[in-house]
């Protein structure tokens, strides 16, 4: 799975300027590669993420190869982005509470 360009741009931007308060990522299945999907402004607050977010990232509809494919390149596409320290996993809205989010980051 290749990574764009502008997603490692995206993050080192975060994360040495704090020009950015959160992004999202996704990938384009048809292209094979992880892409930037949102790019939260600084003064955007941890709502305007959550609402970011699909609502619905992997639902049981989902085809067995789209799951797979999101598990897989998880953890390369983590080692693209240097820096990474924390990792939340959420199956739903309420196992990534600001509270949650907190804990896990301080």
């Amino acid at each position: 799975m290749a990574v764009d360009d502008e997603c490692k741009l995206r993050f080192m931007e975060l994360k040495a300027k704090r020009s950015h308060r959160f992004i999202v990522f996704k990938i384009e299945e048809k292209i094979q590669r992880v892409v930037v999907e949102t790019v939260g402004e600084s003064q955007q607050s941890y709502d305007d993420f959550a609402a970011s977010l699909p609502a619905d990232e992997s639902p049981d509809t989902s085809k067995i190869r789209s799951k797979m494919l999101y598990a897989s390149s998880k953890d390369r596409f983590r080692r693209e982005l240097d820096g990474v320290q924390v990792e939340l996993q959420a199956t739903d809205p309420s196992e990534m509470s600001l509270d949650i989010v907190k804990e896990r980051a301080f």
